[in-house]
């Protein structure tokens, strides 16, 4: 069933989090698939019971409890990396949706807590397994709005499609040059 809800309205109240955990390749594309009835409202883990309900009042449907499938409502975390056992690889960079990590190749990798939506995407390419999640610590507060994860999510997306369009050009611009042969 396609609801009215717009998908601006519906996007506003997830927590931008851009886990991927509902199924989908984050919280906009869950919001579409929200607003035309394709998807289920309760398979946002970090949004919880409280999304829950804001996304069933809004779309004027009946609440559901947590599809546990998605993951399980709990408190707030957000990723540590051990830095006796980073080795630089960069692997964790890329798949951070706000740039909450910050270092380079071959340097330590350190986490932005303030930043960190604890969505877990490093975890897995990590080829030495140094980052784990952790409790929010208080001094950090709350976590961040989701709107300025969404603002951060945005950049993030555009200066990676920016930098594969620069690669895709140097590509091309490659193929035209004229082979030089030697003697």
């Amino acid at each position: 069933m396609r609801h009215t809800a717009s998908v601006e309205a519906i996007d506003a109240l997830l927590p931008q989090t851009q886990c991927t955990r509902c199924g989908y390749n984050g919280c906009l594309p869950y919001a579409e698939a929200l607003s035309r009835g394709e998807a289920a409202l309760n398979r946002c883990p970090p949004g919880g019971s409280a999304t829950i309900q804001r996304l069933a009042a809004l779309l004027d449907t009946p609440a559901l409890p947590l599809d546990t499938s998605c993951g399980v409502e709990s408190a707030q975390q957000v990723v540590w990396i051990d830095p006796e056992r980073c080795i630089g690889c960069a692997r964790c960079l890329p798949p951070c949706p706000v740039d909450a990590i910050v270092g380079a190749q071959r340097q330590l990798h350190i986490v932005l807590e303030d930043r960190c939506t604890g969505c877990e995407l490093c975890i897995a390419p990590c080829p030495v397994d140094c980052i784990v999640l952790r409790p929010r610590a208080a001094e950090h507060g709350a976590a961040p709005a989701p709107v300025d994860n969404r603002q951060r999510h945005h950049a993030h997306r555009a200066r990676r499609e920016r930098r594969e369009a620069e690669r895709l050009a140097v590509l091309a611009a490659r193929k035209r040059l004229p082979h030089s042969s030697t003697p």
